[in-house]
């Protein structure tokens, strides 16, 4: 069985963007009301376009920062998705301090507005630099090494916050690690765009565009559709059903410990595909894709340059605890979410 969540009032911060507008939108075709919180820091208006069209929407431009806002944005909802966060290694290493304040401060707001209104669980988006510069591959939750970024603390912090307020208050909190998300509304444009959206902005200009590196490095690339299934499940799943599912995960990998104890639920999982593609892959593939609907960009050239401050070589992540626990069950790998990922960007380009 799948849990979804159904005919419920649910709270979504950092709603405009990339991820939370999918969420949106996903949410409303499951018959539930929505409210977004969101400072337009990042998030893009234009995101929630058929969102603004249904009445089950409300928008709320406010800033998590502001404990208030975060009060009231809260009021009368069940569940908190809370994608809100200043991302990027790179943005976080040229302005450690809003980086903190958003990613720290405002998710200390946000948690602490959820634990009064009752809800019954605040999922959050964690991240994979967190595990920082241990060396296992596969990624398990409950092995991370040193933090590269200040990007990568602030999220480490998110999650130490949501294991404390489970302790001490009882909110039931589920931090899903996400690993190199990509897919439709991911902004090409910026400093600080993610790779993917980036590279096919570029070809479909029939642009060259850099690689960081030598192309070696590798990352989990994980499709917008897992991440929505994920957040549900993260949500829905009861916390009998989470229990037990911890229960063997600790059977399966022997050395897991079992974080979350008869009184509270505090859980951190990976979300992912459980593969790994190389940045030298991942330019064949696009253009494979892209060059469907414009052969001449199958000839365009990449060039290369450094690596990048505070990036790690590898990442791939283990799914077995998201599956063991929550049922989590993947259905995109890179290449069919590239595809409808490239379609979509031609389509709007």
């Amino acid at each position: 069985m799948e849990y979804k969540i159904t005919d419920s009032k649910v709270l979504v911060t950092g709603g405009a963007g990339f991820i939370g507008s999918n969420l949106i939108d996903d949410l409303l075709l499951n018959g539930n009301q929505v409210v977004c919180l969101d400072n337009f820091s990042t998030g893009k208006r234009e995101n929630l376009e058929e969102a603004l069209e249904n009445p089950d929407f409300k928008l709320i431009v406010g800033d998590i920062r502001d404990k208030q806002v975060c009060m009231d944005a809260v009021k009368g909802c069940a569940y908190v998705l809370h994608q809100a966060a200043l991302g990027s290694v790179p943005r976080s290493i040229a302005d450690p301090i809003t980086s903190t304040e958003v990613n720290i401060t405002g998710f200390v707001n946000m948690l602490y507005a959820a634990k009064e209104e009752k809800v019954k669980r605040f999922v959050y988006a964690a991240s994979s630099s967190t595990y920082g510069d241990h060396p296992d591959l596969p990624k398990v939750e409950h092995k991370i090494g040193n933090s590269l970024s200040p990007y990568s603390i602030t999220k480490f912090v998110n999650e130490l916050y949501a294991a404390n307020f489970s302790k001490i208050y009882g909110i039931e909190t589920i931090g899903l690690r996400y690993f190199n998300v990509f897919g439709r509304r991911q902004d090409p444009d910026g400093a600080y765009a993610a790779v993917i959206p980036k590279f096919v902005s570029s070809l479909i200009r029939h642009e060259s565009s850099k690689i960081n590196g030598d192309g070696t490095y590798s990352r989990d690339f994980t499709y917008i559709e897992n991440v929505l299934q994920a957040n549900h499940l993260a949500a829905a799943v009861p916390t009998e059903r989470i229990r037990t599912g911890l229960v063997h995960y600790q059977q399966e990998v022997k050395d897991a410990p079992l974080s979350s104890s008869e009184e509270t639920l505090s859980e951190v999982v990976n979300v992912a595909y459980g593969e790994r593609a190389s940045l030298n892959e991942l330019v064949v593939s696009l253009k494979e894709n892209l060059s469907q609907y414009d052969p001449q960009i199958r000839e365009i050239q990449f060039d290369y340059g450094p690596a990048r401050e505070g990036d790690v070589p590898h990442s791939l992540a283990s799914i077995q605890k998201a599956k063991s626990i929550l049922g989590y069950d993947p259905k995109y790998s890179l290449q069919r979410g590239l595809k409808e990922a490239c379609n979509w960007y031609w389509e709007n380009a």
